[in-house]
């Protein structure tokens, strides 16, 4: 079976998967992965790849790259040896990596499903004491941190003590005239880990110390000055120290790696599986792969493509075996596909037993076999004298020694390199016999006469790769249950060779060969063109379904659309009416108490000011009435010219006639209409030409033993400046009390708001202020503030 992997090209896939693997260990273990015969392995691989794709599309990839080999060293751990700096960072990565990859799931919300490698995550005993220990004393593998004991640090302070003691003691040499002539350079430099002097040979002896080094010259002598010997003394001694506190380091944290060294190689063993397992769904990913469902015997291939082609190119193959039929016999021309078609059924049932997904598409379904056996390819050995018939026939007495129920084996060429006759009757009988054992064959050939034995024998069937006669090229399409021309006239003639030497052969051909290749020729003619016809009818079927499927979703999409619009505007109606409705029965109600009050003789101003307030709200209402209206308007005159104070104009929403008294800035018109003053947007009014503006005198009111005031419900502060606005809202406000206002608007605009902000802190201070509010939408909003009075 080996052997049949690699023909097979089943290494080429794992090497695939091994690249998708992060760390060594799981590469390894990529590349040394084989295929199962058991069936309940090869659903516990296959469910482990699907589950780790799932989790991979929904939280991301655990990372494994900490993941390294530290079984040696954890076993001169437990014999008592010290490890070095290197093999405890590895453990301490190792440890690291299975902390988080068990924080992995650790946020996963309960009424997540479960998956099969949750177990894997779960088995994961991180040590994260030990880690942070590794990791906070050994910062790096040249490094021992001074927080690894308080012995070292202490240690390590003294060093560097003693080393400033040896610089200043070298500095004031350096810094001496005296010296200057002796040195060769002003600089201080290391010897033997001790602190020396550069000085000149000839001048040796201004200098009294230890000669450690001398240069290659022989001109400079490197001297450790006796006023540096004390402290570089002190700091090898130190130095010494040092070491033996490190090695004691080293030895107390191997020794704590050897109290978990069980724990550390289990997880090291469970990383590498999982590594594995998300290495299998990465490479799903990449080759577009789907899970092949489980078979009894049975193979079915939807659109599979040979994972090594490149898939823009691949032509997919669709291929059921083992069901109706457990021999296939594919003939067709050569180059035309037949050799990959076969190297395609073995290498994805390989793939499947490896717990891999296969590049097809749904549907697809293999069963597990107990050998994959192939015989594939030319093996001619000039060293073992084989010839080509030789070679086949030595794979096929080893195929045929473990052949057994349930064996794939895939022959091509089956019975070539031999005399024809001979070679198909042979080609015939070995089918035969691995037929009677139970296995599931696929054979090329070329041979007429097994394609009369599949035609003829039950249990067998035709297939061939489809070869486009008008071009002369193969399409490399699988098709079963029609058997298939060599067509090794059509190539030849394609390459090249001469039409006479191509009709000399045809008219050599036996006459039974040539009406059989004829029949062939004609079968295949008539098939292609029931394909043609058959792909259009699908084409014109999806077509005429994806458009009625259009047209339904657009007929429910419109009828939806509609009747919302229709219960929504019946609604918005009912609403506008029923709001008309209660705002004109509340006209009525205070137009009565209006009539009632003037008969008790109240101001007049406050009067008009409630009927300002009642008609400014009805015209709300029925504004709001006409733009609910679903009937067009027709377009509504426009003024010749802007509004001034004087003119006449109309009120569009009510029809009724008022004279300008004053134009805003911002838009908005005050009127005067009979008794009342309203204010309006421009936009409302047309102006009346040719109508001169009537002034009436309001008839005086009945005398009711006091004077009246007549003071405005509002006031305009606008372009006025900060304080002379406040100070005319006070007197306005005086003026309002006196008149028995209860309710007025100030009118400051909106503009920087500086206004607004006096104007209001004015208010709060006034006494005469009950309370205050910016306008609502319909009075001005921000613009103005309307006031209540005590």
């Amino acid at each position: 079976m080996e052997k049949s992997f690699i023909t097979l090209e089943l290494p080429a896939i794992l090497d695939m998967l091994a690249g998708q693997a992060e760390s060594e260990l799981g590469r390894q273990a990529a590349r040394e992965l084989e295929p199962s015969a058991h069936p309940e392995e090869v659903r516990r691989r296959l469910l482990e790849t699907t589950d780790a794709a799932r989790l991979m599309t929904l939280r991301g990839s655990p990372s494994f790259s900490g993941v390294k080999d530290i079984r040696p060293a954890l076993e001169r751990a437990r014999l008592g040896g010290a490890l070095n700096t290197r093999e405890l960072l590895h453990i301490a990565g190792l440890a690291r990596c299975a902390r988080l990859c068990k924080s992995y799931l650790a946020d996963e919300k309960g009424g997540q499903e479960k998956t099969s490698i949750d177990s894997l995550f779960h088995g994961l005993r991180a040590n994260r004491y030990l880690e942070e220990k590794i990791f906070t004393s050994i910062p790096s593998e040249d490094e021992i941190a001074d927080s690894a004991s308080s012995d070292l640090a202490d240690i390590r302070r003294k060093m560097r003590a003693a080393s400033a003691r040896a610089r200043d003691a070298l500095n004031r040499i350096l810094s001496s005239p005296t010296y200057a002539k002796a040195l060769q350079e002003p600089i201080i430099t290391m010897r033997s880990d001790r602190y020396v002097l550069p000085v000149r040979a000839d001048h040796k002896s201004m200098v009294p110390g230890l000669v450690h080094d001398i240069s290659s010259s022989g001109m400079t002598l490197f001297i450790e000055p006796m006023a540096a010997v004390k402290a570089n003394n002190e700091l090898r001694e130190l130095a010494a120290k040092e070491k033996l506190e490190i090695e004691r380091i080293l030895a107390e944290l191997s020794a704590e790696c050897a109290e978990h060294a069980d724990d550390f190689s289990s997880d090291c063993v469970l990383l590498v599986r999982l590594d594995l397992i998300f290495a299998k769904a990465k490479l799903s990913y990449q080759m577009n792969a789907v899970p092949a469902e489980f078979s009894e015997k049975g193979i079915i291939l939807r659109r599979a493509r040979h994972p090594l082609l490149d898939p823009a190119k691949a032509v997919p193959i669709d291929l059921i075996l083992g069901e109706e039929f457990d021999t296939l016999v594919i003939t067709g021309p050569n180059t035309g596909g037949k050799t990959v078609a076969l190297k395609t059924v073995g290498l994805l049932s390989a793939m499947n037993q490896c717990g891999l997904h296969i590049p097809a598409s749904d549907g697809s379904a293999l069963p597990v076999f107990s050998h994959i056996l192939a015989d594939i390819g030319d093996e001619q050995s000039i060293e073992q004298n084989l010839s080509t018939f030789s070679a086949h026939m030595k794979n096929i007495v080893g195929i045929l020694d473990v052949c057994e129920a349930g064996s794939l084996v895939l022959f091509d060429e089956l019975g070539a390199g031999t005399d024809p006759t001979e070679g198909a009757a042979l080609a015939v009988s070995i089918i035969e016999e691995a037929r009677r054992r139970g296995a599931v064959i696929a054979a090329t050939t070329h041979y007429a006469e097994l394609k009369v034995y599949a035609t003829d024998e039950p249990g067998v069937q035709n297939a061939s790769c489809e070869f486009d006669v008008e071009t002369l090229c193969p399409t490399y399409r699988l098709l079963v249950g029609i058997p298939g021309k060599s067509n090794a006239f059509a190539i030849s003639k394609r390459l090249g060779l001469d039409e006479r030497i191509i009709e000399d052969a045809s008219r050599r051909i036996g006459t039974e060969t040539h009406s059989f290749e004829s029949t062939i020729e004609k079968l295949e003619q008539t098939r292609q063109a029931l394909e043609r016809d058959r792909e259009e009818t699908a084409r014109l079927k999806r077509k005429a379904e994806e458009e009625e499927r259009k047209a339904a979703s657009l007929r429910a999409e419109l009828s939806v659309r509609l009747d919302k619009a229709e219960v929504k505007a019946r609604r918005d109606a009912q609403r506008i009416l029923d709001e008309a409705r209660e705002t004109a029965d509340s006209v009525y109600a205070e137009l009565d108490e209006m009539r009632r009050r003037i008969n008790e003789e109240q101001e007049t101003d406050e009067i008009n000011r409630a009927r300002t307030e009642l008609r400014r709200r009805l015209n709300e209402k029925e504004a709001l009435l006409r733009v609910q209206e679903d009937l067009p308007q027709a377009e509504e005159k426009k003024s010749s010219r802007a509004l001034r104070p004087g003119d006449m104009v109309k009120i569009r929403s009510v029809g009724t006639k008022a004279e300008v008294l004053s134009v805003s800035k911002d838009g908005s018109v005050t009127l005067r209409a009979g008794i009342m003053t309203v204010t309006a947007k421009e936009a409302d009014l047309l102006l009346l030409e040719g109508e001169e503006t009537v002034k009436k005198k309001t008839a005086p009111p009945a005398a009711t033993g006091a004077r009246i005031m007549h003071v405005a419900p509002e006031i305009d502060l606008r372009g006025m400046e900060t304080l002379e606005g406040v100070l005319a809202a006070e007197r306005y406000l005086d003026s309002a009390v006196m008149a028995k206002l209860r309710t007025v608007t100030i009118i400051h605009g909106k503009g920087t708001g500086a206004l607004r902000d006096a104007v209001q802190q004015m208010l709060r201070r006034n006494k005469l202020v009950k309370s205050f509010r910016l306008g609502r939408y319909g009075e001005g909003e921000a613009g103005v503030t309307v006031v209540e009075l005590k």
